[in-house]
């Protein structure tokens, strides 16, 4: 096993460097929080920066729906795309590396190395499919907490993530108390609202409806290629704002050849290229399973209060909103700090003024690098 996977480069490709991916293997079951489970399971994950003797320097990086373990550095000379949060690890920068050991895993449930629906199940030599067990937010941290135990480390210096990550970190300082020092949440919420659990139905339906999704037994070279590029685009406006789809696409048009329902606006080439794009690294089986896993995901508790589970924190815990995020509105991200603060728990909001829409977190930003520096070190 090598637990220091970044390597510095010859060249200037990226302040991280060349890395390379592990694979954990549990041979121990794992019970889903809705009933089945894995009688054993894999993850893929990468690692950045040195573990120190103590073993108290770790950081975990929870991903996006879309994300994987790949957040930093690059793989080859050949393949030269750095990780989807590049920006933020690195030496000297908000995650440095020369401080910390930073971990990032591919959910259970997913497909970028890590057991999920079109993993092979070992019992019957076939693709799981459908009859993958219902993945909850509450299954991928247990399945992370399986991988820390693995590397030896008891308690994290951080838990941090967006979006789907950020639910993970949540869920991690309510059922992990003692292993999170801190954690910080963005661009989040305790549990989705009618209107993206009414996206994330259409994403599946328009993959459920392709011929070729067959029931979830396609050919994984003849996938529903059609439905889940309609899934993406569908999603991918919801990470957008309309601010910043004007500012970088407005009306501007090309030529279409006279067909005018072939795509004409620069915004709807856009669109079909993130559809294409997406299809050529996501399972689509995976999609219906972890969009599933965030309509589930719901902090509160039997009596309907966000504190019945915040309760149980004992991290100091970090929300950020963002200003022009309609998937998960500042005051879902304002509101996990205000029912921390009735807890008595130690907990801080901040909010950053962004055109970018939900995806802010993803992109380059001095105030949130500010932010993380700040939190992580203070």
């Amino acid at each position: 096993m090598n637990d220091f996977t970044s390597k510095e480069p010859d060249g200037a490709f990226g302040e991280i460097g060349f890395v390379s991916f592990n694979d954990f293997h549990c041979g121990e079951p794992l019970a889903f929080a809705l009933g089945g489970g894995l009688k054993s399971f894999d993850l893929r994950y990468e690692t950045y920066g040195r573990l120190n003797a103590e073993k108290s320097n770790a950081v975990l990086v929870c991903h996006a729906l879309t994300g994987d373990h790949h957040c930093a550095g690059i793989y080859t000379l050949n393949d030269k795309k750095p990780g989807w949060w590049n920006n933020i690890i690195g030496p000297n920068k908000p995650l440095d590396t020369n401080k910390y050991f930073i971990i990032c895993s591919n959910c259970i449930g997913g497909c970028q190395g890590s057991t999920g629906p079109s993993s092979i199940n070992p019992e019957t030599g076939l693709r799981y499919n459908l009859s993958f067990p219902i993945v909850t937010v509450k299954d991928m941290v247990a399945a992370q907490a399986r991988l820390l135990d693995h590397l030896g480390i008891d308690s994290l210096a951080l838990a941090i993530g967006g979006s789907m990550g950020g639910m993970q970190v949540l869920q991690w300082a309510v059922d992990y108390p003692e292993r999170v020092r801190k954690a910080i949440a963005l661009a989040t919420t305790s549990r989705q609202n009618a209107q993206a659990i009414a996206f994330n139905s259409v994403g599946r339906t328009a993959i459920m409806q392709d011929p070729l999704w067959k029931n979830g037994e396609y050919d994984l070279d003849n996938p529903p290629r059609v439905g889940l590029g309609i899934a993406r685009m569908m999603a991918h406006i919801t990470y957008l704002s309309d601010k910043g789809l004007e500012e970088k696409f407005g009306r501007q048009t090309h030529k279409n050849g006279g067909d005018y329902f072939k795509a004409s606006f620069e915004v709807e080439n856009y669109l079909n290229y993130q559809g294409q794009s997406f299809v050529n690294r996501f399972d689509a089986n995976t999609y219906l399973y972890i969009t599933r896993a965030l309509d589930l995901f719901d902090l509160r508790g039997e009596d309907g209060t966000l504190e019945a589970a915040l309760r149980k924190v004992k991290a100091n815990v970090m929300a950020v909103g963002f200003t022009s995020d309609w998937l998960f509105p500042p005051e879902q991200n304002l509101e996990i700090v205000k029912s921390l603060l009735r807890c008595g728990k130690n907990a801080t909001y901040a909010e950053i003024e962004s055109d970018l829409g939900h995806d802010s977190f993803l992109i380059e930003s001095p105030k949130l690098y500010e932010l993380i520096t700040y939190f992580l070190n203070a």
